[in-house]
């Protein structure tokens, strides 16, 4: 018996390409990529800021479901497709993250699954003694 906790967001990729939005393991959450697409539309296309704004809430979101908190955030990975766009994008998660301040890494990619988005982001928190199986 698994002690994972699988946490679904409900869009259609998920059960299409076989994976959870967040998974608790043990006292950390693992969140998927998550980018600027709410309700099967992309949002603020274009706008790179905006993008990885939206793509934290979603993030936020699904941590807020696991039992954690943008505080527990130990780590984050930021993908952009334009080098261009990582001031834009640093300045979203640095208002998001101040407190937080996770190892981070940001790198440019090639592309990501539909050309109007310009960044995805996925993030892992630590819950300490909080988490399942403690």
């Amino acid at each position: 018996m698994s002690d994972l906790q699988r946490i679904s967001s409900g869009v259609p990729w998920e059960d299409g390409f076989g994976y959870s939005r967040a998974v608790v393991a043990g006292p950390f959450v693992f969140v998927s990529g998550c980018t600027s697409i709410l309700d099967g539309a992309i949002r603020y296309e274009g706008d790179p800021y905006q993008q990885a704004k939206t793509a934290l809430e979603i993030a936020e979101r699904a941590l807020v479901e696991a039992g954690a908190a943008i505080t527990d955030v130990v780590q984050s990975r930021i993908y952009i497709v334009h080098a261009r766009d990582a001031e834009a994008v640093g300045r979203a998660h640095s208002e998001v993250f101040d407190a937080a301040r996770p190892a981070s890494t940001l790198v440019v990619v090639e592309g990501l699954i539909d050309p109007r988005l310009l960044v995805e982001i996925e993030v892992m928190a630590y819950l300490g003694g909080r988490g399942s199986g403690d």
